[in-house]
């Protein structure tokens, strides 16, 4: 983060992605997984909206939460996996400077966006048990509507201000990207000049709001457990439980690996590029495909939704042959 000695500075006109650096000769194998798990996402995912748009009983509070997630995750898949394949398969690691920012720029407004559709989720469920009379009165479609808008604004305001840093930087040495898809940290280790500003914003974009989020989501589920674990009977409790368990294993899914991320990809100087860059992949497709598994197969409603969905695509399909 030293500013930089005497250099020709340069605006890169494109940069180079070079894929997961010491594992050239592997990306072909490596892509094999990702587009799997690229096609499962893209299938749960549209599944999932379909199922919850087309279905007037699944227009509650609770589904059109998961609906919000489900539109958030194609997002940030979409926006990040088909360039990472073109490199892999083609070495096509060319992209312009402008199209860079835009991919960092959707991939991270979706990233924080699913954080705060989590928190949004948590309050859900924490309404749902706590305070059950009142939970058609407090989540109404108006304000299911304003939460989502509150999810983009937020988003869109804690991420814009990364473009107009990114672009004060001055480049001297490369335009090799060594990723394979514009991330923000990445680019600014790119810069001849100081990135201390940069570095800062991103510890306290991490910890102000990815780590506020899962605080809040951390202290509504301790508020919901006392409330579960002070209910007269066990069956009551089980159940309860249950309407939980899908969102806490997204939770975990999305929270883990992003924590560990975040503080190893900015104070983990020796842990090696392609292992952080590895990481940085994983929380852009495993949580984004497995996130409408989860749902699909731990909620009763949506999973017999599937079901007549694929019993009705199983009849179409014989009465054509």
């Amino acid at each position: 983060m030293m500013p930089a000695g005497n250099h020709t500075f340069f605006s890169p006109v494109t940069y180079i992605l070079t894929g997961i650096p010491g594992t050239e000769e592997s990306h072909v194998w490596i892509s094999i997984p990702f587009c799997l798990m690229y096609f499962v996402t893209l299938f749960g995912n549209s599944l999932l909206l379909f199922i919850i748009l087309t279905e007037r009983s699944l227009h509650e509070p609770m589904y059109l939460f998961v609906s919000m997630l489900a539109a958030a995750d194609l997002l940030l898949s979409t926006t990040a996996v088909p360039k990472m394949l073109a490199v892999f398969w083609f070495g096509a690691g060319e992209i312009s400077f402008p199209a860079c920012l835009t991919q960092m720029f959707f991939i991270h407004v979706s990233f924080l966006a699913e954080s705060a559709i989590l928190l949004a989720m948590a309050f859900d469920r924490y309404v749902a048990i706590c305070d059950p009379l009142r939970y058609t009165i407090i989540l109404t479609k108006s304000v299911i509507g304003k939460m989502g808008l509150a999810v983009v604004t937020r988003s869109f305001c804690v991420i814009f201000p990364i473009i107009f840093l990114v672009k004060q930087l001055k480049f001297c040495r490369t335009n090799l990207l060594p990723h394979n898809y514009c991330d923000y940290m990445a680019i600014a280790r790119l810069a001849c000049n100081d990135i201390t500003v940069n570095f800062w914003y991103g510890v306290a974009t991490a910890i102000l709001v990815i780590g506020l989020d899962s605080v809040l989501i951390a202290l509504s589920y301790g508020l919901l457990l006392r409330a579960v674990f002070q209910l007269p009977s066990k069956d009551a409790r089980l159940k309860a439980l249950r309407t939980c368990s899908s969102h806490l294993c997204v939770i975990l899914m999305f929270y883990t690996p992003v924590f560990y991320l975040i503080f190893a990809h900015r104070f983990g100087h020796i842990i090696p590029d392609f292992i952080l860059i590895l990481l940085a992949n994983f929380y852009v497709l495993i949580p984004p495909m497995l996130n409408p598994i989860v749902y699909g197969v731990t909620t009763k409603e949506i999973l017999k939704r599937v079901i007549n969905v694929f019993h009705r695509w199983c009849r179409g399909s014989s009465l054509l042959s």
